[in-house]
């Protein structure tokens, strides 16, 4: 017994870590997926409906690879240190090299144009699930402690905030002043969105080697199954009602809010007719997740996951709908009203980010105490499956609804007159939309409730030792 000494407790290094870790991923996440569709549509010219079935193409690709990336990571292991973190490496060096090559100017017909938007984003997606999937799933790993994980999905907020904190400030930088005197009053300008992507990928990498330094991996994980079949793995996944629920309330947070993020750049490009005001609006509309983080874990003790989810949601939708009714005006005072109205109806969508990670961590919990197996990275990456699946349904929505409001595409393209205030509109209904089905998936269909949560304090297994270690 002398050699075996228990590994180094949980503590802020595993938090500040793990925080790296979606700062790392944020940081190519963001730019693409708040970027790549102005890019495509206003610089290198493809028409929104080509977009439409690019972007839909890719994520049904996208999501396809989760699962198989989920099963091969389950299965093998290529490192006795770590289960998860070698992938994570392997999967950093490709966003370096893809993420620029999303946003490199490339001057091709316009189906060598549709090929390379298409082939670069499936790369993309490949190296981001590399990274992605075993990063989420060492959520489980990490701690059994349901209120350590809770203070790591914060942590994975907050890593996630910051990365959005650089994307926020990018229209400053890659925008100027349209002199023309035609279209837009500001226009995307191609060579400063291409430097954005080296320096935003370049440090994704660093960050992501930091993450896999910092944490420390304490439950055991038991031996590398020989064989694992896909069968089982998504029945367990169909069968587990809380992660049914939590995918739900996932997919609708992602089709809605976050997959309509350029509409709002479009708000302020086209209805308020100053770009640069984006980054504003966006600080605006975290500023509920800055405030809520820190008593994230208060929040939970006292209410449980699901009906803080719940009634923060209500409050949300109800803010959404009144802002469809206010006298908002294309002019500063309109505009303040606008951005104070987005931070209240962004509350619900704040307070689900901040602890869905610990949702799902719960939900892979109760399916390893229910069958005994380990197969975090195969259940994650269905969930994982289902989020891409969701980006793409809401790629695809968000650009077949500014089609049908009449969105022109093109460097200096001019809008009709009554363009900024539907796209505003469309912007706030998505919004409503999104809300309303995420509290209707978390109060009808996920059902672990604060007790169940209180019974997940009892660990299900030990701490994982440097003798466990030695024995893989």
């Amino acid at each position: 017994m002398e050699n075996k000494k228990t590994l180094r407790p949980f503590g802020m290094r595993d938090k500040i870590g793990y925080a790296f870790g979606d700062l790392g991923c944020g940081l190519s996440f963001s730019l693409v997926s708040n970027y790549m569709f102005l890019f495509y549509t206003q610089i290198i010219g493809l028409e929104a409906g080509h977009w439409s079935w690019i972007i839909f193409v890719s994520k049904a690709w996208d999501a396809v690879n989760d699962i198989l990336i989920g099963n091969m990571v389950d299965r093998k292991r290529i490192s006795k240190k770590s289960k998860f973190t070698p992938w994570i490496l392997i999967g950093a060096v490709g966003l370096v090299v893809l993420t620029v090559m999303i946003f490199t100017p490339v001057q091709f017909s316009m189906g060598g144009k549709i090929i390379w938007c298409l082939a670069s984003y499936c790369l993309w997606s490949v190296a981001y699930t590399l990274v992605n999937v075993p990063y989420g799933s060492l959520h489980s790993i990490i701690t059994d402690n349901p209120r350590e994980r809770t203070a790591l999905s914060t942590f994975r907020s907050i890593g996630a905030g910051i990365a959005m904190i650089f994307v926020m400030f990018l229209p400053k930088i890659i925008y100027v002043e349209n002199e023309s005197g035609k279209g837009a009053t500001q226009i995307l300008i191609a060579d400063r969105v291409f430097l954005v992507s080296i320096v935003f990928s370049v440090g994704a990498l660093v960050f992501l080697w930091a993450m896999t330094r910092m944490v420390t991996e304490r439950v055991p994980y038991g031996e590398v199954p020989e064989k694992m079949s896909y069968v089982s793995t998504l029945k367990s996944f169909l069968t587990n009602r809380p992660m049914v629920g939590a995918t739900l309330a996932s997919f609708a947070s992602i089709v809605f809010y976050n997959s309509s993020m350029s509409m709002n750049n479009l708000v302020f490009q086209y209805f308020f007719n100053d770009a640069k005001k984006t980054t504003v609006a966006t600080i605006a509309s975290y500023i509920p997740l800055v405030l809520l983080m820190p008593f994230a874990g208060k929040l939970v003790s006292a209410f449980g996951k699901k009906k803080l989810i719940t009634l923060s949601g209500i409050a949300s939708a109800v803010a959404g709908l009144i802002m469809l009714f206010l006298p908002i005006t294309p002019d500063k005072k309109g505009m303040y009203i606008y951005i104070g109205g987005l931070m209240i109806v962004n509350i619900g969508n704040c307070i689900f980010q901040i602890i869905v990670w610990a949702i799902i961590a719960d939900c892979i919990e109760m399916s390893f105490r229910k069958k005994g197996v380990h197969e975090e990275s195969s259940l994650y990456a269905i969930y994982s499956f289902f989020r891409k699946l969701a980006q793409g349904v809401g790629s695809s929505l968000v650009a077949l609804g500014l089609s049908a409001i009449g969105f022109v595409e093109g460097k200096n393209a001019v809008q009709s007159e009554a363009f900024g205030a539907n796209v505003k509109n469309l912007y706030i209904i998505f919004l409503v939309v999104g809300t309303v089905i995420m509290v209707l998936s978390m109060q009808f269909v996920y059902n672990i409730s604060k007790e169940k949560e209180d019974e997940f304090a009892v660990p299900s297994a030990q701490s994982k030792t440097e003798s466990d270690l030695s024995k893989e």
